[in-house]
């Protein structure tokens, strides 16, 4: 299962405090690998979780002592990064708001064409959507044909990306089938009997953020809890699954937003 966010190991979790916050941190242990430096790396993601990743023997005092000389830096970033969470509040689905799709940001414009058809199509940079009437259900026949519109994109981008990923995914015999299926805290799952489902809002992320997902449930198949085995695996058909996460968990708040 690919959620928003992964308890995907047992967490080591800590805090600090700065000013009159305290501020929670997890360590995230390395093995230390010969002839590399030895080095205590301290990140803090776009959704405001910090994470210091450490070698595996170093001590607790040591990784504390990292973190207390760059407290001014962790807290002025995670200041930040709540001002950019701030911003995102529920669509009211009017013209200039901001949509995703594929990683990019279209402009939402409403127009209304009593002779045309109601549709959505993407023009130079918006996303445009026309209504053959202006009424009180504007903003719900809006939202209504935006959300047509992506789970239409996305059973079709879906579909491509499948079929360019299965070669990698040796172990799946056959194609396997696939729903697209709102979800509020998962990008994606896989059943038992290996049916997969996707997340419709995913289609707002860029292409490499939807083949990590559908690598990581096609891993599923294989090994269906997050085992050892299972992020090997993963490794294995998406070095840089890590970074590509956290590159679409930092933007899950806006690409989940509606």
């Amino acid at each position: 299962m690919a959620s928003v966010t992964s308890n995907e190991r047992n967490k080591e979790e800590y805090s600090f405090v700065y000013g009159d916050e305290a501020v929670c941190y997890e360590v995230v242990r390395k093995p230390v690998v010969e002839g590399k430096k030895r080095k205590i790396a301290i990140k803090v993601n776009p959704n405001c979780e910090v994470v210091i990743n450490a070698p595996d023997d170093a001590l607790r005092d040591d990784i504390h002592q990292a973190v207390m000389k760059r407290a001014k830096w962790i807290y002025d970033a995670l200041k930040e990064f709540r001002g950019h969470l701030e911003y995102v509040q529920p669509k009211s689905y009017v013209s200039g708001e901001m949509q995703f799709y594929l990683g990019r940001r279209y402009v939402l414009k409403v127009v209304e064409d009593r002779e045309a058809i109601s549709s959505v199509k993407m023009q130079r940079g918006k996303l445009l959507v026309t209504l053959n009437r202006f009424n009180d259900d504007k903003q719900a026949l809006t939202k209504a044909l935006v959300s047509g519109w992506y789970q239409v994109r996305a059973e079709r981008v879906f579909h491509d990306r499948l079929s360019e990923l299965l070669p990698q995914a040796s172990w799946v015999k056959g194609i396997p089938s696939f729903r697209v299926l709102s979800m509020t805290k998962q990008w994606g799952s896989c059943s038992a009997k290996g049916t997969l489902m996707l997340n419709p809002h995913l289609i707002k992320a860029p292409k490499e953020c939807i083949d990590y997902v559908i690598l990581h449930e096609l891993c599923h198949i294989a090994e269906h809890n997050h085992s050892d085995k299972f992020w090997r695996l993963l490794t294995s058909v998406m070095p840089e699954w890590k970074e590509v996460k956290s590159r679409l968990d930092g933007m899950a708040e806006l690409y989940l937003n509606e």
